[in-house]
């Protein structure tokens, strides 16, 4: 369909405008609901219902937009990665149990960390970065032989990625997985203002899905077809901000400067932007613990709590469903554990929570 458009812009400079326009929406949104699995999982448990409902919210809408988009031939995952029949099942489950723990640690998963940067947290900046680094170094450089090792091991899944290979279908089971989370979000006791922004966060799922794999998909210049996600979007904008000289920014490149210009502008206009900053050595190595632990366990999984989770769901896919489990996992075993052993009491007097 690009090639209609007639815009004066390779497909892949233009994919760094969608992720820029889907970023700003993602982190003022994201900003206003205070939108992360974490708190649903293992923050205050006050909190938990109202963000559990956020949460599920935003995926009801993502599983209904995206599957809807497959069914009208806007998008296939056929060829995606998140459907290969080869199910590298010790790399993710490995994955996403690091990944749900770093969480803990940090106190935010990355795309909370990403929104709380851009309301002046420096603790989640510098998390950031760590993460970005631990990212990249599995995905190309010192770690990669821990990745392929993990990956290595695989289950052989055949034409069953997908729940949609399943009796009943794609439709049946997206319908039954929109409805389960709805049901979620309408017994959480979460605002309907809450609600209705997290809903404007799923929509923006299936149009990351639609935007590159159909209104700017060129034969003859392809482009990766993708959506939300954080973990290799930040080790991509890490690798461009060093070496732009070398690599075209695209689509991910834009989302994450799309979403922390977002969130800048939604804490301003909503007075909660603060500057904040490491409080202890402790909190510090807590956070940058949890930041490298997600940064490995964010590539081993494939994607983090919205690549994997709220974007990589949606597709149905087996994979996707298998990390988010562990990243829950991950994370609901590290609250489990810190509150057993007092941990929140003893470092709360000098680790302030990332949010």
């Amino acid at each position: 369909m690009y090639e209609t458009l007639a815009l004066d812009l390779s497909p892949r400079a233009a994919s760094l405008w969608l992720g820029l326009a889907l970023g700003l929406a993602f982190g003022a949104l994201a900003q206003l609901t205070r939108f992360c699995l974490r708190r649903a999982v293992a923050g205050p448990v006050e909190e938990r219902a109202s963000a559990r409902g956020v949460w599920a919210m935003a995926l009801a809408v993502s599983i209904l937009g995206t599957q809807a988009a497959v069914a009208l031939g806007w998008v296939s995952f056929d060829a995606h990665r998140f459907h290969v029949s080869a199910l590298p099942v010790v790399g993710i489950t490995v994955g996403g149990l690091l990944f749900g723990v770093g969480a803990v640690l940090a106190r935010g998963c990355i795309s909370r960390l990403t929104v709380l940067s851009g309301a002046g947290n420096l603790r989640a900046l510098t998390a950031l970065f760590v993460f970005a680094v631990f990212a990249h170094a599995t995905l190309q450089g010192a770690l990669s032989p821990v990745r392929t090792g993990l990956s290595a091991a695989t289950v052989d899944l055949g034409a069953a990625v997908s729940l949609a290979a399943l009796p009943g279908g794609a439709a049946i089971w997206a319908a039954l997985l929109a409805v389960a989370a709805l049901g979620v979000a309408w017994r959480s006791g979460a605002g309907l203002w809450m609600l209705s922004g997290a809903a404007l966060l799923g929509a923006l799922v299936p149009l990351g899905w639609v935007g590159t794999g159909f209104v700017l998909y060129d034969e003859f210049d392809p482009i990766a077809l993708e959506s939300l996600s954080f973990t290799k979007p930040w080790a991509d904008s890490l690798f461009w901000g060093v070496a732009a000289s070398l690599v075209e920014p695209g689509f991910g490149v834009g989302l994450i400067g799309g979403v922390l210009a977002g969130a800048i502008v939604a804490a301003i206009a909503a007075r909660r932007f603060a500057w904040e900053a490491f409080t202890s050595p402790v909190q510090m190595g807590r956070t940058l613990s949890g930041a490298a632990l997600m940064g490995v366990g964010g590539v081993l999984a494939g994607g983090c709590t919205v690549g994997a989770g709220l974007a990589g769901v949606p597709t149905l896919s087996v994979a996707a469903i298998l990390a988010l489990v562990s990243i829950v996992a991950g994370m609901w075993g590290a609250g489990l554990f810190e509150a057993r052993i007092g941990g929140e009491q003893r470092a709360g007097r000098s680790a302030v929570p990332a949010e």
